[in-house]
């Protein structure tokens, strides 16, 4: 799994995952956005994404 150093970097390189993350709801990228530093991943940021829809985030 390839790892990026940020949100912004994997949504800039990967189309299907900018697509994902602009089909959240606004308050989810908002809150996800809070810490794009600590999205590597897709896999953290659907991670993180499925916590925040669920009220754990």
């Amino acid at each position: 799994m390839k790892r990026y150093q940020n949100l912004g970097d994997l949504l800039k390189s990967n189309p299907e995952v900018y697509d994902y993350f602009t089909s959240l709801p606004v308050y989810a990228r908002s809150m996800i956005a809070r810490r794009s530093e600590n999205v590597h991943s897709y896999r953290e940021l659907k991670s993180y994404a499925d916590q925040v829809l669920r009220g754990d985030g």
